[in-house]
């Protein structure tokens, strides 16, 4: 798990930079880095996109895992554990930085748990011990934690638990996950990724429209286990 302890630390040293001197940019310098972010990850999520074999597959994992998060309320859940961190340490915030704080943890938790660095660096790390993958997204993660913080403080800074959790689990269980995961079901779990990502730099990022993008995280599981199901139809 070395590389997701370098992911994590940069994701806090990057968070804390940009909370403590973020906040001496001005405010159309601090907009305009979040909207090149916003911008660059529309990017980085189209070319996950274009990974999939199967567009078909991505939109059932999506679909289905929309309907399965808006039954389980996940991204209320998300708001509710990120109000809850808020109210612990930030005992005098006004409303915007109240919001801020909540919309900060869910922002950089999602960019900065989806995508096929976080799962296959994850893997590679528990399997290998090569954190070579999550050595240069922790360079990334780093830069984008200072962007965000400086506009959206210190929740950005408490998504590195989320990334510890999240990244800290596949590389326990990489053993088992290779002999289950084949490159198809990769293919569209990134391509998966690859739509929230689009959906994260469309609402919070770039703020065109509001979208709830935590409850389409399900589909990150539901794409693979659909290119599972058709591998055994086929078989």
């Amino acid at each position: 798990m070395t590389g997701t302890f370098i992911n994590t630390a940069a994701i806090l040293v990057g968070g804390a930079l940009g909370t403590i001197f973020g906040k001496n940019l001005k405010g159309k310098t601090r907009e305009t880095i979040v909207i090149g972010l916003g911008l660059f990850t529309l990017a980085i999520a189209v070319s996950m996109f274009l990974e999939s074999n199967n567009s078909l597959i991505v939109l059932g994992g999506v679909l289905l895992g929309g309907l399965i998060g808006e039954y389980f309320r996940i991204e209320d859940r998300i708001n509710s554990l990120g109000k809850r961190l808020e109210a612990r340490f930030i005992k005098k915030a006004d409303d915007t930085s109240r919001g801020d704080f909540v919309r900060g943890f869910l922002t950089s938790s999602v960019l900065f748990c989806t995508g096929p660095m976080a799962i296959l660096g994850a893997i590679q790390d528990g399997l290998l011990g090569d954190y070579q993958l999550l050595a240069i997204k922790s360079v990334m993660d780093g830069f984008a934690a200072f962007a965000m913080a400086s506009t959206l403080g210190m929740g950005v800074l408490f998504s590195a638990a989320m990334v510890f959790l999240y990244q800290g689990f596949f590389s326990l269980l990489a053993v088992q996950l290779q002999n289950l995961m084949t490159g198809d079901m990769i293919a569209e779990l990134t391509a998966t990724g690859g739509i929230l990502l689009i959906g994260l730099a469309i609402s919070s990022l770039l703020e065109i429209k509001p979208i709830r993008v935590g409850n389409f995280l399900p589909g990150l599981v539901i794409s693979p286990l659909i290119v599972l199901l058709i591998s055994l139809i086929h078989f």
